[in-house]
């Protein structure tokens, strides 16, 4: 039978270009010397994955499959990384190949800050962002070589924040070295925005009762006595029911912590960001994005995957450019994501759900949003060369 994605993370690469048009990108050392590297592009990389003839593939209609036996991949954001991340993973094929794109794009060794750190090298936005990005499309790779039938069944795919990056290039949307490189514009555009405001975002567990709104509107005011003139309080991420994730201006939300029970804010806890991510502090970072974006050929995901803007499918490559810049600037509902995703009626079975990329955040998401859904959930393990983690 036909494989219905010839390729495990490249396959999503549509036509794959070189790395040649990407700016500031270098051409590989000794490329053309004898004994040296051969001289590649990504299409190159992953073609020994391919199955079956392309040209069949590509006209051949997706099978229609059962819920069982159909599969989602979910793709993690920032915060998620940390140093050891990808040692599990070198051994599977083309993973190297992927690292060694990153350093071309990048200018520096991706690899060894993911096995290395230093932890605080690794947590800053412009290092943490196209990590997280490479690792888990590294983490596709394993679980194509241990399950490739989650592969081929995938029918559905979200990334929260930069994880959606991922999930449109895992789609086939996006030419993977082509979104790593807005994955650089993007990380130190943010990063940038970042410093120029002291800045940051707050976890908060509350209760039914909780009123954000109220606690927001009353930070806001605050910050205004304290002569802020344009303060910044808002919701910029809905995890779970009764939780959220608040940004701003410090201030503002230091002052929700001390009136936490006001509130009814079970637990608040702030989060090792530098900046207000996904509120309109993030405002300068809009610009940079947009002119990368319009440059870089985007084309209609190969399979669903769900918008943090709106939780709705994207549609079409002019869909998935502006709300990947609106994005910046606007909450996350990963939350109501999950319910659209996961939403069926009573007795119909729910799809294998695999969280690719470090970290279990999504899974524990998931767990809160829907039980039923979580108990068909894995985490593909991306810091150690398990045998036993088979999928």
């Amino acid at each position: 039978m036909t494989s219905r994605f010839p390729l495990a993370t490249v396959s999503r690469l549509g036509s794959c270009r070189t790395l040649a048009g990407l700016p500031g990108v270098s051409k590989r050392p000794g490329s053309s010397g004898p004994g040296g590297p051969p001289k590649v592009n990504i299409s190159e990389l992953l073609r020994d994955a391919v199955v079956g003839d392309k040209e069949e593939t590509v006209q051949q209609p997706p099978p229609r499959r059962s819920p069982e036996k159909s599969s989602v991949l979910l793709f993690p954001g920032q915060g998620s990384q940390f140093v050891g991340m990808g040692r599990g993973l070198l051994r599977y094929p083309n993973v190297r190949e992927l690292f060694w794109v990153a350093e071309r794009v990048l200018g520096y060794d991706l690899l060894r800050l993911c096995l290395e750190g230093p932890q605080a090298e690794l947590d800053r936005t412009v290092h943490s962002q196209p990590a997280v990005f490479v690792i888990s499309l590294a983490a596709v790779e394993k679980l194509h070589h241990q399950c490739p039938e989650a592969i081929e069944s995938c029918v559905a795919a979200a990334g929260f924040s930069i994880g959606e990056f991922a999930a449109l290039v895992f789609a086939g949307a996006i030419d993977y070295a082509e979104a790593l490189y807005a994955v650089k514009v993007r990380a130190e555009a943010m990063q940038k925005a970042s410093e120029a405001i002291p800045s940051g975002m707050l976890s908060v567990i509350g209760r039914r009762e909780s009123d954000y709104n109220l606690a927001c509107s009353e930070a806001h005011e605050h910050c205004k006595s304290l002569g802020i003139e344009d303060p910044v309080c808002e919701v910029s991420n809905y995890l779970f029911p009764d939780s959220r994730v608040i940004a701003g201006h410090l201030q503002a939300l230091e002052f929700l912590q001390k009136n936490s029970r006001k509130y009814y804010f079970v637990r608040t806890k702030m989060l090792p960001v530098s900046g207000a991510f996904h509120t309109r502090l993030m405002e300068s970072a809009v610009e940079p994005l947009s002119d990368v974006l319009k440059s870089v050929e985007i084309q209609k995901p190969l399979i669903p995957v769900y918008s943090n803007i709106d939780s709705n499918k994207y549609m079409h490559p002019k869909h998935v450019q502006k709300l990947l810049v609106k994005q910046l600037v606007s909450p996350v509902k990963w939350e109501q994501t999950m319910h659209v995703i996961y939403e069926r009626k009573k007795g119909v079975e729910f799809p294998r759900t695999y969280e690719v990329g470090p970290g279990e955040q999504l899974g524990a998401i998931l767990r809160s949003c829907n039980l039923k859904a979580w108990k068909f959930y894995k985490h593909i393990n991306v810091s150690e060369n398990d045998e036993a983690d088979e999928a």
